[in-house]
């Protein structure tokens, strides 16, 4: 029976670790529950490792804050990477997923990758939500044709896309364009916000003079963020300004991951002294705001990048490459940039040089990327569909 104080909900991750669509999805969940909804987490993966880190379900930060605030959260207890085919469910993890599907009205799919569970003979039927968080289908594995079956099987109600570049993609991939529904990001405008304290503190903490510039660069160390162009740029910076700092945050951002020192020695050689590596941090909010710079040098795959609002709303200049829906995000706040070491080292010189600039525009685009009204947008979707009646299967 439907809890009496609102829907209930199941979100199914196929793991957590770094990265922005965990990050706003655990928001999403959370901003839900304030408005009365019951949510539930099932995690396929128990732990993962990935970007040369292992991460732990129980030391992941969304994790974290879901358990704290009283979502129930549960793993098959999976390690990614494994060997065997991992499309294959054992009866025990079916017979799991099976209950928690059971006590939900809607499930949520983070990212296509958890329909291969949910595309399992014998499960409960749920409409299905599937968050979409990037712009490249074609380059998720089987994930594309998992959601076409899910479409075809009439399981899939909607698509939720962070972005316009998401649901572009996804449709000219084949997927039936009234499913997709576009929600972009948003964050707490509360904790995401310049703080003078915050920018002291940070720059204290690291040994950085208070006026000296901070370009900061948040991302997992992956192929799509192209690294080594980053690298390039900030070794060109920090030679034309010889007071600057570049900071490197998330998962792979650190001395311990081979693959990084390697790129750091081709692009730096042996002076790395105003080069920071943070690792994941628990206060984007106090990095974002002791920067004068948030840095983007993603070659694909990126929808909605979450740093660029971020760091943003913290008072960042953003500067980018044109991939996904950047370019939209950042236009009239940033700078979108060409894939060249020395063109991008230039735009951050810029961004430096005019911050005051640019700060009317990013102070009057607050309320255009808040946490409120991307939760509000979802909790009506998902009123809809629990309403609507339920269609056949279809084709896409």
């Amino acid at each position: 029976m439907r809890a009496e104080n609102g829907l209930r909900v199941l979100s199914v991750y196929d793991g957590f670790f770094s990265g922005g669509a965990r990050i706003v999805h655990s928001d999403v969940v959370l901003g839900l529950m304030e408005g009365g909804q019951h949510h539930r987490v099932l995690s396929i993966h128990g732990e993962v490792h990935r970007e040369a880190t292992r991460q732990r379900m129980e030391d992941d930060a969304c994790y974290r804050s879901l358990t704290a605030t009283g979502v129930g959260v549960t793993s098959l207890g999976r390690v990614l990477p494994a060997s065997g085919d991992p499309a294959i469910f054992t009866g025990p993890e079916l017979a799991e997923t099976a209950r928690a599907m059971a006590g939900a009205d809607v499930i949520l799919s983070l990212k296509e990758q958890p329909l291969a569970l949910l595309n399992q003979a014998g499960l409960p039927r749920r409409p299905v939500v599937v968050c979409l968080h990037r712009s490249d289908p074609e380059n998720q594995g089987s994930s594309l044709a998992d959601l076409k079956a899910a479409i075809a099987d009439g399981t899939v109600a909607a698509c939720v896309c962070c972005a316009e570049s998401t649901r572009a993609a996804y449709e000219a991939a084949g997927i039936p364009s009234d499913l997709l529904h576009v929600i972009p990001n948003g964050v707490d405008l509360l904790r995401f916000r310049p703080d003078p304290a915050r920018r002291l503190a940070l720059r204290t903490d690291l040994g950085i003079e208070h006026p000296a510039p901070v370009v900061v660069y948040a991302a997992r160390y992956d192929a799509m963020k192209n690294v080594p162009l980053f690298l390039r740029a900030a070794a060109a910076w920090l030679r034309r300004t010889p007071n600057g700092h570049v900071l490197m945050c998330g998962a792979g951002m650190t001395a311990a991951n081979p693959a990084l020192d390697a790129d750091i020695a081709a692009a730096l050689g042996p002076d790395r002294r105003r080069l920071h590596l943070l690792g994941v941090r628990r206060d984007m909010e106090t990095v974002y705001a002791g920067a004068d710079v948030v840095a983007l040098t993603s070659t694909w795959g990126e929808a909605a990048p979450l740093c660029l609002i971020e760091g943003m709303m913290c008072g960042a200049v953003p500067v980018t490459t044109d991939v996904g829906d950047s370019a939209a995000i950042v236009a009239g706040r940033g700078i979108v940039t060409a894939p060249d070491p020395d063109t991008i080292a230039a735009a951050w010189t810029a961004a430096v040089t005019d911050r005051a600039a640019y700060a009317p525009a990013l102070a009057a685009s607050r309320e255009l990327f808040s946490r409120t009204r991307m939760i509000a947008s979802y909790a009506a979707l998902m009123d809809r569909l629990h309403t609507a009646v339920p269609t056949a299967g279809r084709t896409p």
